[in-house]
């Protein structure tokens, strides 16, 4: 599992898992939680989506679940979204990377 960046809007976004479920958004967060310590600001639970915001080393982030489009992690502010927070985009996606492969290595294993 490998994020896609895409830079071409004007922010970056890390599609962390097209094909992923609500199990796997869940599994997603969790990471979030116990490996970065964030906490989800606001929760935005909708028919056919989610988007829950948190902060990342002070930078406004939003992690999205859309039956459509699976898993995405982008800046809150997208129009206005600094260097910084893209950076941010790409260290979180990369953080989320490591430790879904080993969450995927231990199912093969046990």
């Amino acid at each position: 599992m490998c994020p896609l960046i895409h830079r071409n809007a004007g922010y970056t976004e890390a599609v962390i898992d097209e094909d992923g479920g609500l199990k796997r958004f869940y599994e997603v967060a969790n990471l979030l939680v116990d490996g970065l310590k964030i906490r989800f600001s606001s929760k935005l639970d909708d028919f056919d989506s989610l988007i829950w915001d948190f902060l990342y080393k002070g930078h406004p982030l939003s992690l999205q679940y859309n039956i459509y489009t699976g898993i995405v992690l982008y800046p809150k502010e997208t129009k206005a979204a600094v260097k910084t927070d893209n950076k941010a985009v790409e260290e979180v996606a990369s953080f989320l990377e490591s430790q879904l492969m080993v969450n995927t290595a231990k199912r093969f294993i046990s």
